[in-house]
């Protein structure tokens, strides 16, 4: 398999990289990257500053791998670069590369697809709280991981931010469609009513900017295995008898319990209150994930010439 040969950019980019995590006591070198280097050179470069590869290109990852490099694989899916980061700390977080409190250099391409030329240094929050993929592949459910990715990262943003300054609750309701919508009925004039299935893809960033503004009103998201937002508030309707809660959780809980076990869908609830995201699986909470306090922080490194 053909290497891309390290430009005098990307040379001179990692030799910053390892001088600066020097300087900060970082961890490790985190490269996010789609193309196929030399990691064994590129390690030999950071000398003894750790380094992690994350990709969501599979030849990167077998590469990765045969060079004996750390590898964080991430779901090919097209979003940010600083998402993309965030998301391959997590993994790192949760494979034991790193650890929630350490400092980390991140190397991406935040500019050219193919030309890493950003460097970032990373300050993991101790309260770092994102759902890894395996935590989601725990998750006996016949929805795919990248669908209950997005609506669950979406809950999480929505019970991080709010909207104009206002704490939201709200509720999702994933897979089996068909079945919750008959478990459920109209609460408000649907505002997705009438479009095309393309315009209602959860992986729009203009339909996610839109559910964090029908969030504010009252009733349930429906959406499909594939992504599409069926209907929104919705009402539900299964009965919430053998559905045992802990003390404090609301009507809102109590539903997505209850359509759970219904449907076999899964549920997902924004507390309003504290911002917390629960995960409903057959009427019972099987993941939570409370709010972060702040997000990772990062600041964009200098440009100074590094050392040799």
């Amino acid at each position: 398999m053909a290497r891309t040969h390290l430009s005098p950019l990307l040379t001179s980019l990692i030799k910053q990289a390892r001088r600066m995590a020097l300087e900060s006591d970082a961890h490790a070198v985190l490269l996010l990257t789609e193309m196929e280097y030399d990691f064994e050179e590129i390690k030999s470069l950071l000398k003894q500053t750790p380094l992690i590869v994350a990709s969501p290109v599979q030849d990167v990852q077998e590469l990765a791998k045969e060079d004996g490099i750390p590898m964080v694989p991430l779901i090919p899916e097209p979003q940010s670069r600083h998402v993309q980061v965030s998301q391959a700390l997590v993994e790192a977080i949760a494979d034991n590369h790193v650890k929630t409190g350490d400092r980390v250099v991140a190397l991406y391409a935040g500019y050219e697809r193919d030309t890493i030329d950003t460097l970032s240094i990373i300050n993991l929050s101790e309260r770092l709280a994102r759902l890894t993929a395996r935590d989601l592949q725990r998750l006996e459910t016949q929805v795919p991981l990248t669908t209950l990715r997005r609506v669950v990262d979406l809950a999480v943003e929505i019970g991080r931010e709010g909207r104009e300054s206002k704490k939201v609750g709200t509720l999702f309701v994933v897979g089996n469609h068909r079945k919750v919508l008959d478990f459920s009925h109209e609460g408000i004039h649907d505002p997705f009513k009438g479009y095309s299935k393309k315009e209602r893809m959860i992986s729009s960033p203009r339909v996610r900017e839109s559910i964090k503004e029908i969030a504010l009103m009252d009733g349930a998201f429906i959406i499909s295995s594939d992504g599409c937002v069926m209907a929104s508030g919705r009402m539900l309707n299964a009965n919430a008898e053998d559905i045992t809660l802990s003390k404090g959780l609301g009507a809102r809980h109590w539903a997505a319990a209850a359509i759970s076990k219904a449907t076999k869908a899964i549920s997902i609830t924004v507390s309003e209150s504290t911002g917390t995201v629960r995960i409903f699986q057959n009427g019972i909470v099987v993941l939570r994930i409370e709010p972060m306090n702040q997000a990772m922080k990062w600041h964009d490194g200098d440009q100074d010439q590094p050392d040799e």
